[in-house]
């Protein structure tokens, strides 16, 4: 198997395991977690799996970026960013970029302190909270998603 080839197998197994991650967080598990009886047994459930998937997320973003900067170094694509047929490849980028400030950035050194800070004082807001912008992420990761698989088969918007 080529390299290229192999890069992007491992470009779409990553994106499979990262974002049906946040799909199962975002419609089973928060949800699951926000009818627990106790905010001590929320807490604790929501970071020990939420810990868990952190791993998970960090080494699937991490080898999405890496092979699909690979795979536009290999076709010398880097062109696509100038031409707005390739929105999905901007999309795609930027999606990335998201995930991976907030996984490596903003979660380990902000928002996990804020996270314990807020659910300890109304667990039932901060979940919420979560839900919604686990919601949000969620659907710009799909329509993300969908957007690369039609464009990259040839289906523009523009011409």
């Amino acid at each position: 198997m080529e390299y290229f080839t192999l890069a992007r197998v491992v470009h779409v197994l990553a994106v499979i395991l990262w974002i049906g991650g946040v799909a199962m967080v975002t419609t089973v598990i928060i949800p699951a977690i926000k009818k627990l009886k106790s905010k001590e047994e929320q807490i604790k459930t929501f970071e020990q799996i939420e810990g868990r998937f952190a791993i998970q997320a960090k080494i699937t973003t991490l080898l999405t970026g890496l092979s699909g900067f690979y795979m536009l170094y290999v076709l010398d694509a880097w062109d696509r960013y100038l031409d707005f047929r390739f929105w999905w490849i901007h999309a795609m980028t930027l999606i990335w970029v998201l995930f991976t400030l907030i996984l490596y950035v903003l979660e380990p050194f902000i928002l996990n302190k804020l996270f314990k800070e807020y659910a300890e004082k109304n667990p039932s807001k901060t979940f919420s909270f979560m839900h919604k912008a686990h919601w949000f992420l969620l659907l710009l990761s799909l329509l993300t998603t969908a957007g690369v698989v039609a464009g990259s088969h040839g289906w523009f918007l523009i011409e």
